[in-house]
């Protein structure tokens, strides 16, 4: 018994004093937002597909369940560029989609380009809006990443809004892009992957939305107004276009969130730009805002 209660002892102490063995397993809640669609010839960029395990998840889906990890494997990221819109010699073509991000075995789709004026508008994490003013094939959002793109004409001469994570293209009005969806994994509320506007003439509703959805063009009492892009890591669609003086514009880039035990320490691998947080309440927070097939471990 001496000898037993010795080593018990001993293996609680270690070589050092008194320490305590955290296991090689944790979990970890997620944020992954997909690059947003471009806009496109007369549809607003679907915003990029959104997943998470805090708040709220996209496309009015279920929360997702965390990830129970192991510490001193490596996993991949990738955070996804936007979607481009057509070029000036296509400006009345369809947008390209934005890439899709990675966490481990956690995929978001790239939104949806938004429509051409004789184009649908794609399908993607959240879809493209419409291009053509007189209604046309608004493109479709993944389940539980975002929602449908918005059909043009709806209010004047317009292309459709591109779909957000929280509502469809032009649920707010005609050629406004759908609202994103507010998350807390960083501790402060913060909203993600709104769809970017469709163009208007005469018509002053054509902004993004909530969420970084890049607004579209406009022109109204002969003032021009340019497309602007989905905001930088939130996964916003890019502004449509309306002529060839008012091209559309880029997505937005995605964004990887990550929430785990503060007795944890991330390691960023080569090529992945990313900070880690102070303790807060229980938890680390590691925020990802660049990764081309990267990868991340915890210690």
């Amino acid at each position: 018994m001496p000898l037993i209660g010795t080593i018990a002892n001993s293996s609680a102490r270690g070589f050092g004093g008194l320490r305590s063995f955290a296991p090689a397993t944790f979990t970890v809640d997620y944020l992954v937002v997909a690059g947003g669609g471009g806009g496109g010839g007369f549809g607003g960029g679907g915003a990029g597909g959104l997943r998470s395990t805090v708040t709220a998840t996209g496309g009015g889906g279920s929360l997702e369940s965390a990830l129970v990890l192991t510490t001193g494997i490596n996993y991949t990221v990738t955070v996804a560029g936007g979607g481009t819109p057509p070029t000036l010699a296509n400006f009345l073509n369809a947008g390209t989609n934005g890439g899709n991000s990675v966490f481990s075995t956690v995929t978001s789709n790239g939104g949806g380009g938004g429509g051409g004026y004789t184009n649908a508008g794609q399908n993607g994490g959240s879809g493209g809006g419409s291009g053509e003013p007189s209604g046309g094939t608004v493109g479709t959002g993944t389940q539980n990443q975002g929602f449908d793109g918005g059909l043009g004409g709806n209010i004047g001469f317009s292309g459709g809004g591109g779909g957000g994570a929280g509502e469809a293209g032009n649920t707010d009005g005609g050629a406004q892009g759908g609202d994103g969806v507010a998350i807390s994994i960083t501790g402060s509320s913060v909203t993600y992957a709104g769809g970017g506007g469709g163009p208007t003439e005469d018509n002053p509703v054509q902004i993004g939305g909530t969420g970084g959805g890049g607004d579209g063009s406009r022109q109204q009492s002969g003032q021009n107004v340019a497309a602007t892009t989905g905001g930088i890591n939130t996964g916003g669609g890019g502004g449509a276009a309306f002529t060839n003086t008012l091209l559309g514009a880029n997505g937005g880039s995605g964004v990887i969130i990550l929430r785990y035990p503060d007795s944890r320490t991330i390691t960023f691998g080569a090529g992945v730009t990313g900070t880690e947080s102070s303790p807060s309440g229980g938890y680390k927070r590691a925020t990802i805002t660049a990764a081309t097939a990267g990868n991340v471990s915890w210690s």
